[in-house]
């Protein structure tokens, strides 16, 4: 990076914080603390939910998917369109009336409170995960573009997080969010433009789109069932399904934006808006890396993207072999690029030929780095061609997005922990200023356990992939209960606490099958549902709360 692209990074971070703090002045009362008064218009909600889910993952790891597996990876929102209508017409309304603050406190009005705090502690366990997991993956990675400790890095982007989460509360989360969803957009405008400029001026856009697709890599649509494939077109409208309704309808870090909502009318425009925009801008990203790809067959790539790991295998006895042969792979790739553009017959297994050539040699030069480097491939675009003053913009915006993750899952965090456990087990009497109190001290420890998970984790493969899998282990069992809870009105709390339970035993069986993860969701909300549902069998009524 340059002085202008670090100039342009430190503005950022000061603007970003600082309207955050601006726009989340008066938050003190609990009320305005978590729920932000319950003022917040719908399109504030829309663009927070997408900049949560358009984090870091986003630059980092979705691009990169497309670049090393195609665009098959969209099919994995195929699914959310239909889990936003669906909750639109019953999550939003039921929690909006039954005021509560999170959505396990309804758990315990509807069943018991066993229920509500076996689901409570499932959500801290897995939202305490994907924290750190959220914090670590990106820190790593921009710790290695920055130059900076990962120490370091980690340290300031928590602690970041931990202050203006901790003093302006949920509105300032939302509304910085509102403002890195602008600028996320904008910056995906520009890498877009960038790659296609970047092409050979003998090489047109839809010449590009054509090596894209002869490499596999516009492989949107998946109809072959696999049960072991991770992205088709059955696991994203199923699985892909089930996963929106429990992370939108379930997870606290999500439910808690559509119940700031100004009224049940704000919320669901929310969660719609999303609905229309998030399939269209994952298929614009994924299209991105696609492209990426195709400047990559003219632009020779390194061995490896982490310069770290980059300088590690130069150092050893292999490499000059291995970088050889990587160079004679691409070298044949890009024959066979050509060849393609000139409607060769043979040049389309010449070219698949070559690039598995380059894969392997990857792959070897991977191993022998001890590490995946998957999720350096944007911003190793990023950092060599985007203009200067872009590139620090386009860091400083993966730097927030991270933040903006991180700081919806703390807030959502410090909500659960007071509201679910230390308000109705500990202190049940306090004012509203004590409560203040904890809730801005419980944010605070969550913004440190995050950073503590984070400096232990060191390596990973595609960070969208992880952060998902993770959530799909305890989802389904958060679906499933409250999939009884509304629609099962004879379900007894007894039945919901050990439908919940066998859920999650079936989601841990499943996952030694398969890595298909959506389908962990389906398996672990159909098999609580079916064991609270069988369990309540000769039961006529269930009045609420009461176990029988």
């Amino acid at each position: 990076m340059r002085p202008l692209d670090w100039v342009v990074l430190v503005g950022w971070l000061i603007f970003l914080i600082s309207y955050g703090l601006y726009r989340g002045r008066g938050s003190n009362s609990t009320d305005q603390f978590l729920l932000a008064g319950k003022t917040m218009p719908w399109y504030a909600m829309g663009l927070s939910i997408m900049a949560t889910q358009a984090s870091a993952t986003t630059f980092i790891s979705t691009t990169a998917q497309a670049y090393v597996d195609g665009m098959r990876f969209v099919q994995f929102y195929f699914g959310l369109p239909l889990a936003m209508v669906i909750l639109s017409a019953t999550a939003v309304p039921i929690f909006h009336r039954a005021n509560v603050y999170t959505a396990y406190e309804y758990l315990e009005k509807r069943f018991d409170v066993k229920t509500r705090l076996l689901v409570t502690i499932i959500f801290l366990i897995s939202r305490g995960l994907g924290a750190g997991i959220s914090l670590s993956a990106p820190a790593i990675v921009l710790s290695v573009v920055l130059g900076w400790p990962y120490q370091v890095t980690l340290m300031l982007m928590g602690g970041f997080v931990a202050i203006y989460t901790t003093m302006g509360g949920i509105k300032a989360v939302t509304w910085a969010d509102v403002q890195q969803m602008t600028v996320i957009l904008f910056a995906l405008i520009l890498s877009f433009i960038t790659a296609i400029t970047l092409l050979p001026h003998d090489v047109s856009f839809m010449e590009a789109v054509k090596l894209a697709g002869a490499a596999g890599r516009l492989n949107a649509v998946t109809t072959t069932f696999d049960w072991n494939d991770r992205y088709n077109i059955w696991t994203g409208l199923i699985g892909g399904m089930f996963l929106a309704l429990a992370y939108f309808g379930t997870d606290q870090s999500q439910v808690q934006r559509y119940l700031t909502g100004k009224s049940i009318g704000q919320s669901r425009l929310g969660l719609l808006f999303n609905a229309m925009a998030k399939v269209p801008m994952q298929f614009f990203i994924l299209f991105i890396g696609a492209m990426v790809f195709v400047v990559f067959l003219f632009q020779k790539p390194p061995v490896l993207f982490n310069p770290v790991q980059m300088e590690k295998i130069q150092q050893s006895a292999e490499f000059p072999a291995l970088q050889q042969r990587y160079d004679a792979a691409f070298q044949n790739r890009q024959e066979a690029a050509r060849a393609v553009l000139a409607d060769d017959p043979r040049a389309g297994v010449n070219f698949r030929t070559a690039q598995k050539q380059l894969d392997d040699t990857r792959a070897e030069a991977q191993k022998l780095a001890g590490g995946n480097d998957t999720n350096y491939i944007f911003l190793s675009f990023v950092t060599n061609f985007l203009p200067i003053g872009i590139v620090g913009l386009v860091v400083g915006v993966i730097f927030t997005a991270a933040m903006s993750a991180i700081s919806g899952e703390i807030n959502s965090l410090a909500t659960v922990s007071v509201i679910d456990v230390y308000k109705r087990y500990m202190t049940k009497d306090g004012s509203d200023a004590h409560y203040l109190a904890a809730s801005r001290i419980t944010t605070v420890f969550w913004a440190i356990y995050a950073m503590v998970f984070a400096s232990f984790a060191t390596n990973f493969g595609a960070l969208i992939e992880l952060v998902n899998y993770v959530g799909s282990l305890f989802y389904g069992g958060m679906l499933g209960v409250f999939v009884l809870a509304f629609f099962v009105k004879r379900c007894t709390s007894n039945a919901a606490f050990i439908g919940v339970i066998a859920g999650e035993i079936a989601i841990l069986i499943t996952a030694q099958f398969t890595g298909a993860y959506l389908w962990f969701n389906v398996i672990g909300c159909v098999v609580v549902v079916a064991v609270g549902y069988g369990l309540s069998l000769g039961n006529k009524s269930a009045p609420v709360g009461v176990s029988s």
